[in-house]
């Protein structure tokens, strides 16, 4: 997925700068940056985190930063901050974009004679691409109004110049922006959870395509935000930090009611309830409390040497980081019946092997509650299950089984969708018998946005149920 991170101050915001993108490092997996107006030009750093930790690869370069101007971020793909000369000025930026009609912009580009620099990867830059949209313009405000409407997906954004920063949250809200505050100056974050310790406070919410600009003194809104919201309902479920919170809504509050719907929904007494670390945690505390069953740790996560499973960009090397890093308590699975509760299934790949060893490791019963409906449909806002074909997703592999075809009509395909359905249940029993599970429960789309708090109609629940309200 990504995020971003800046800082504008009347002193010097390195260090703020620093550990804010650090607090970033669970949203991606391949790039890290950060640039930094110092009085005189832009300094900027980007190094690849598929192997190693943010802090570990840009601190040797700390010391050639100095500036009361920055930006950063964690990337999943393309290589930020790009600096970039223009009319507008010579500029910097960082996105955490979803562009789904690149190709088309692409080719509008070369219509009018433009040129990109090369990628290590052969593709266009997804930030790059952005600048060039935003330069076709006379203003940055207008540029980047400009830019998000012919952008099909999502683009999130920070724009640093030598005045200060332009923060542009994406045109449906898709993914956060908070800005924060403290006595020196100001900071924008994807992941609020950045803020408490480096002493800034939440201060409002950037809202959907609304343009702000930060400077050490103050804060102007450029462009106002839009009527239409669908921020992403995985951030509270999976992506999102538990400190963090988005609209005004805490990420560990909603996992622990997410908890409690399941476990209300539930007709199962197990032993005991287990989280799969780190993301089930918060949800299978809201089931042990609300059911009121103890909660224990049959798994443990080593997290000193290995790094989190979705990083590396092999799908072996992935599945192995997932298995070596949970280590299993075999006193607490053996002759137990255990019910556990994890943030989704995607693939379903090392969920399976995990009930293979707790069976092997003599569990008499395992049972698996998920936070949120099933699976269906591949995101085409943000950088979730995008590598992935639809065919990789555990739910839409049952309803090929079942139907016999890869396309279903879309009436079909709503009603596996639709909790309490006869194909609903057929698909959820052909994902469990797969899995080798004693029982498998999904939480219904009802429950998951009461959980929530925010009026369905403000949440993207596409890769549920294919709607995106637009």
């Amino acid at each position: 997925m990504g995020g971003v991170f800046g800082t504008v101050s009347r002193n010097d915001c390195v260090k703020d700068l620093f550990y804010g993108i650090d607090y970033h490092f669970h949203l991606g997996t391949k790039r890290g940056g950060m640039a930094v107006w110092n009085g005189n030009q832009f300094v900027r750093t980007i190094h690849s985190i598929e192997s190693d930790y943010f802090r570990s690869k840009f601190e040797p370069d700390l010391e050639k930063f100095q500036g009361r101007l920055g930006i950063g971020v964690i990337s999943d793909n393309d290589s930020q901050p790009l600096v970039i000369g223009s009319h507008l000025g010579t500029f910097a930026i960082v996105t955490v974009a979803r562009i789904t009609n690149m190709a088309d912009l692409t080719r509008r580009a070369y219509g009018r004679h433009q040129q990109f620099s090369e990628s290590t990867s052969g593709a266009i830059n997804p930030t790059e691409l952005v600048a060039a949209l935003i330069n076709q313009a006379d203003t940055f405000e207008d540029g980047i109004r400009q830019a998000q409407e012919q952008i099909q997906g999502s683009c999130t954004l920070l724009l640093l110049t030598a005045d200060g920063i332009y923060a542009a949250r994406d045109r449906r809200g898709r993914t956060p922006l908070t800005i924060g505050q403290k006595a020196d100056g100001f900071a924008v974050a994807s992941e609020s959870c950045a803020f408490p310790n480096l002493d800034f406070e939440a201060r409002q919410e950037v809202g959907p395509g609304e343009i702000v600009f930060m400077a050490p003194d103050g804060i102007e809104q450029r462009l106002p935000p839009l009527d239409n919201q669908q921020v992403c309902s995985f951030l509270w479920i999976y992506y999102g930090y538990p400190a963090s919170s988005y609209e005004g809504i805490n990420v560990e509050t909603v996992r622990y009611r997410c908890g409690c719907a399941l476990a209300h929904n539930d007709d199962v007494t197990p032993d005991y309830v287990a989280g799969i670390p780190d993301s089930g945690i918060g949800h299978a505390l809201g089931y042990a409390h609300c059911k009121q069953i103890p909660y224990k740790r049959p798994y443990v996560k080593y997290t000193p040497t290995w790094p989190r499973s979705f990083m590396p960009q092999n799908q072996k090397m992935r599945d192995l980081v997932a298995n070596m890093k949970l280590i299993p308590l075999k006193s607490l699975i053996k002759d137990q019946r255990i019910l556990f509760c994890d943030d989704s299934i995607v693939r379903g790949t090392q969920l399976k092997d995990n009930v293979e060893d707790l069976f092997a490791g003599g569990a008499a019963e395992v049972h698996m509650r998920i936070a949120c409906p099933t699976l269906i449909f591949p995101c085409d806002f943000l950088n979730f299950s995008t590598s992935r074909s639809t065919l990789d997703l555990a739910g839409r592999r049952a309803i090929t089984a079942l139907e016999g075809i890869e396309e279903p009509s879309p009436d079909v395909l709503r009603e596996y969708a639709t909790t309490g359905t006869a194909r609903h249940q057929a698909m959820v029993d052909h994902i469990r018998e797969h899995l080798h599970l004693t029982s498998l429960k999904y939480q219904a789309m009802d429950d998951l946005v009461e959980a929530i708090g925010l009026p369905k109609e403000k949440l993207c629940t596409h890769c549920w149920d294919g709607s995106s309200y637009f």
